[in-house]
């Protein structure tokens, strides 16, 4: 175990030197997830109508809350992967003896240490452009939603890299994650939370994983009513079914990587 433990250790402090060497690229990054600042402004204005349950201040926090989660649960796995298939840099890697998988996961740890300066920065900004939406939520509430955002994470990070495994048969297995997108944009919380959806959409959108990748934990962090049960239910449920089909992707994968003569 300790052995594992100094490893894991070796592989973050040397992704997270190489993640500082680009500092300016991470706050482009950044601010290239500020997107729920934008549509926070629509959805203040449609708010002011009276026709929306949820005030001005509600739909700020949400926003802001939003933000954070996309920020901690940003993953480019596919894209990686697809590169190493590709170019034939994944055969050193299989010679290594531990799975390829914890180099792109404690990679994308390490980017979240080196990203939350930036993150912590745009938050303090926000608060001073908009100082009536400042709340403090409880010690509980924050160490529920640390927790719900690692599993939200998790949820992301399998699902992606399930779908980087079609890089064995396919050049263009990040075109599975551009199709995914399209839904994961609309229905995971980031273009408005649920609570302005028609009651029929609400209720289906909440059997599919992606509410459960922003929603579920910025719904957390704000306050808003939500079936925590349930949702950490969907969560694991999920996570598993991807788990499995990962697996056994990845021994098929495997295969056919051996059999193009890697």
């Amino acid at each position: 175990m300790r052995h594992i433990f100094k490893i894991a250790q070796t592989l973050l402090v040397t992704y997270y030197a190489y993640m500082v060497e680009y500092r300016a690229e991470l706050f482009l990054w950044a601010l290239s997830g500020s997107l729920p600042f934008i549509l926070m402004g629509i959805w203040i204005k449609a708010s002011q109508t009276g026709k929306i349950e949820l005030s001005d201040i509600e739909f700020a926090r949400y926003f802001l809350a939003a933000f954070i989660v996309r920020q901690a649960n940003v993953v480019w796995v596919i894209w990686e992967f697809e590169k190493e298939v590709i170019q034939g840099k994944l055969s050193p890697k299989l010679l290594q003896p531990i799975d390829p998988v914890w180099h792109h996961f404690l990679s994308h740890i390490a980017e979240r240490f080196a990203r939350f300066p930036f993150i912590l920065g745009l938050i303090l900004l926000f608060f001073a452009l908009y100082p009536q939406s400042f709340w403090i939520p409880s010690l509980g509430r924050i160490l529920l939603f640390l927790l719900i955002l690692i599993l939200a994470f998790m949820l992301r990070f399998i699902i992606q890299y399930t779908f980087a495994l079609f890089s064995f048969w396919t050049e263009r297995a990040s075109a599975i994650e551009q199709i995914w997108y399209l839904p994961y944009l609309f229905l995971s919380g980031i273009i408005a939370p649920l609570e302005v959806f028609p009651p029929l959409i609400r209720e289906i959108t909440l059997w599919t994983p992606f509410p459960y990748l922003v929603y579920f934990p910025a719904s957390i962090l704000v306050g808003f009513p939500i079936d925590i049960f349930r949702s950490l239910l969907m969560i694991f449920f999920w996570g598993i079914l991807f788990f499995i089909a990962n697996r056994w992707l990845w021994k098929q994968g495997l295969k056919q990587y051996s059999g193009m003569g890697a």
